[in-house]
C-alpha cells in the first residue's frame, strides 16, 4: 500500500469513527471474520516483458529493441543507458554487396525522452569500410504508456557525414507500437530523409513489424516490412519504389543481452535481392527512477 493509499484509509476510518453513534473504541472486531487486504488487480499481460518499467508505463519488451528497421516508443529510462552494435547487409540485384556498421550508445532522459548518438561506417563489396557520418537523435514520446493509441513518438536525427563520401542529411520519424494481444507486439514507423546538399536525394518510407513471444524475456519470432521511395533532384517523378518483406527473430541472452536477427526479400526489380540486420545490444540497467518504480496495478496496459 503506498503512503497516498494509507493516508486515505486513514482519513476515511476517522470520519466513519466520527460520525458513527457507537464509539470506535467500544466495537469489538468478530472473533470469526477474516481479515483482507485491499483487493489489487493484475495489470494487463501476463507475461513479465509485458509489464510496466518505469513512470512511463512502458512494457518491459520495449527495452531490447525488438525489430531491426522498425523503432517503438523510448527504449530506456531516465539516467539508464545501452549500447548496441548494427550490421546490415544489403545484397543487390547485380550481386554486389554493401555494408553497414552502426555503433550506438542510448541514453534515457526525464520527459519521456531519448538521446542516442552513433557512428556509421559504410562498406563496399570487396570488404573495405570507411566512416560515413557521426548521427544524433532525440525521441520524445507523447504520453505515458497507454494513453494515446499506438504511444506515438516525434524523432528527429541529423547526420554529420564525411564531406568525402556525401552531404549532411536530416531525418524526421513518427513512431507508433504496442500490444495486439498477449505475446504479439507490433510497430510501424513513418520516414522522411533528405540530404542538405548534393544531389538533395529525398526518401520517404514506411516499416513496420509484428512479432511474437515464444518463450517470455528469452524468444521472439516475427516478420517485417520495408517501403522505401527514393528520389534526387530533377528527376522526382521517377522515384525507385522499393518494398522488402522477411522473418525476424529476436534472443534475450540474459536481461540485459539481446540480439536480433532479421533478413527482408525484395519484392521488385528496384529493391535489393535481400536486405539483412543482425543487432547485438546491452543494456547497463536501471537508473534511479526505474528503482524506484513501484507500478500501480490496473493503470495501465
Amino acid at each position: 500500500m503506498t503512503i497516498h493509499s494509507f493516508a486515505k484509509t486513514v482519513i476515511f476510518s476517522a470520519s466513519f469513527a466520527l460520525c458513527d453513534p457507537v464509539s470506535a473504541t467500544e466495537k469489538k472486531p468478530d472473533a470469526g471474520a477474516v481479515q483482507r487486504m485491499p483487493t489489487v488487480t493484475a495489470l494487463a499481460g501476463s507475461l513479465g516483458e509485458e509489464q510496466p518499467v518505469d513512470e512511463t508505463g512502458r512494457p518491459e519488451w520495449t527495452g531490447a529493441r525488438r525489430f531491426g528497421s522498425t523503432r517503438v516508443y523510448i527504449q530506456k529510462a531516465p539516467l539508464e543507458f545501452g549500447i548496441e552494435s548494427w550490421w546490415r547487409l544489403k545484397h543487390k540485384r547485380d550481386g554486389t554487396l554493401r555494408h553497414r556498421l552502426l555503433q550506438e550508445v542510448e541514453i534515457g532522459l526525464p520527459g519521456r525522452l531519448q538521446f542516442d548518438l552513433y557512428t556509421d561506417h559504410e562498406g563496399d563489396n570487396s570488404g573495405a569500410f570507411h566512416f560515413q557520418s557521426f548521427n544524433l537523435e532525440l525521441r520524445w514520446a507523447l504520453a505515458e504508456w497507454g494513453k494515446i493509441w499506438g504511444n506515438p513518438t516525434l524523432y528527429a536525427e541529423y547526420k554529420f557525414a564525411d564531406k568525402h563520401w556525401g552531404p549532411d542529411v536530416y531525418e524526421f520519424k513518427l513512431l507508433f507500437g504496442g500490444q495486439l494481444a498477449p505475446r504479439w507486439h507490433w510497430g510501424l514507423n513513418f520516414v522522411w530523409e533528405a540530404e542538405v546538399g548534393g544531389d538533395r536525394e529525398q526518401e520517404f518510407q514506411v516499416t513496420g513489424g509484428l512479432s511474437y513471444t515464444v518463450i517470455d524475456g528469452k524468444l521472439g519470432v516475427g516478420i517485417e516490412t520495408f517501403y522505401d521511395r527514393d528520389s534526387v533532384k530533377g528527376a522526382r517523378g521517377a522515384a525507385a519504389d522499393i518494398f522488402a518483406v522477411g522473418p525476424s527473430i529476436q534472443w534475450r541472452v540474459t536481461k540485459n543481452i539481446h540480439v536480433d536477427l532479421n533478413c527482408m526479400f525484395g519484392t521488385n526489380k528496384q529493391s535489393e535481392r535481400q536486405i539483412a540486420y543482425l543487432i547485438f545490444g546491452y543494456d547497463f540497467g536501471p537508473g534511479e527512477s526505474k528503482k524506484g518504480y513501484t507500478p500501480i496495478s490496473g493503470q495501465r496496459n
